[in-house]
Order: structure tokens, then sequence, then C-alpha cells
């Protein structure tokens, strides 16, 4: 697989546990590069990857725990650096579906301006009280954005164009922790990118 020179896999990560590494795999398997931001972690589910680089895959760890945004921000920061325009930022536990890493990555190619945002498929399994949850989280979100498109706030499976997100996360101290995933999508479309939207085969 030739690494694209463009398009770059974000995968943030703390105390993780042993999932990580299949993880990893599983997204270097579909696509290259693939960046882990370990994020001060002190559980070891990274230490073997870090003896792991090559030019399809770095690791870079952070001194201390700043949070899921805070994660994102440090690597998107050195992705701009090395010239790259856009992230597909994936949770580290296993339930982002990677096999579809390379759909994602051709739409946002197709409209490098657009956000290209997963939703995620419940079963009836699913806890009651969370989908419920999540409903009131995405109506709220859609409201403040008047039905742009955002689809779902809380899902992580997406592909940011760099400059803009790096603009609005710089522009402010929030969006560090876990109130990224929604204050990114709807920040975004504030700024006026355009949504695209893909239907993943898992949910988280």
């Amino acid at each position: 697989m030739t690494p694209s020179s463009t398009h770059l896999v974000l995968i943030p990560s703390y105390n993780t546990g042993p999932i990580l590494a299949a993880t990893v795999a599983a997204a270097r398997a579909a696509w290259e590069p693939v960046w882990l931001v370990v994020d001060g972690s002190d559980d070891g589910s990274a230490d073997a990857l870090a003896g792991d680089a090559t030019d399809g895959f770095r690791v870079i760890t952070l001194p201390r725990n700043g949070g899921k945004g805070g994660a994102v921000l440090a690597g998107l920061v050195e992705a701009e650096r090395q010239r790259f325009t856009h992230a597909l930022v994936m949770d580290a536990d296993g339930q982002h579906p990677a096999d579809q890493i390379a759909e994602f990555m051709a739409a946002s190619m197709a409209e490098p301006d657009a956000l290209v945002l997963g939703v995620p498929v419940f079963g009836r399994e699913a806890p009651t009280l969370r989908v419920v949850g999540r409903r009131i989280s995405n109506w709220w979100a859609n409201f403040e954005t008047l039905w742009a498109g955002i689809g779902d706030s809380l899902f992580g499976f997406r592909v940011y164009p760099i400059g803009p997100l790096l603009r609005i996360m710089q522009a402010g101290s929030g969006m560090r922790r876990f109130d990224f995933d929604p204050e990114a999508a709807v920040r975004l479309v504030w700024a006026g990118l355009p949504t695209r939207t893909f239907q993943p085969a898992s949910a988280t």
C-alpha cells in the first residue's frame, strides 16, 4: 500500500488496553499512514507499538492526559506541519469500522471541502437510555445547525479537513475532552463546511 500524502488516520488513545493493538492493525490494513496519539497512557498498551514505526505508521506520545480533543489537536498540528490536509479520526477501542476507512477517505477526496461523518446503526440490544440520550443530543446539534446534515453528533468516525478544524480549536480552549465530537461537528458547520454522511455497519 502506498501511503497517502494528503489523508491520514488519527487514533487518539488513553489506557485502551489490549484491544489497541488490534485496532491499529485493522486501521493499517485499510489505510496508510496511520498515526496513534498516546494521550498520557500509563497502562503500557502502546509500548509494543512504539517500536513498530514505519513510513505508514507513527506513534505520538504525549507526556500527560489532556483528553480526546487535546490528543486529536496534537495530532492535527503535527499533521498540518507534515502537509497533510485531512484526518480520519477513529476511536481506539475497536468499535469503529476500520474496513470502511477507504470509503470515507474516497468521499473526502471527492469533496475535499466537506466534513465526512458516520451515522451509527443501533441494534435492538442497545440500551434504551443510551439511544434516547443520543437522540436528544443529536436533536440539539441539528437544531443549532438548522438541520445542516450532521446526522449523529456523537459518532466519532469522521474525516475532517485539517485546516478549518485547527483554526477553530486554536481560537479557544474548549473541545479538548469528550466535548470534542459534538463541538467539532457543530462549529465546522457554522464555519460553512458542507457535510456528507455515511452509515457504517457498527455503532458506538
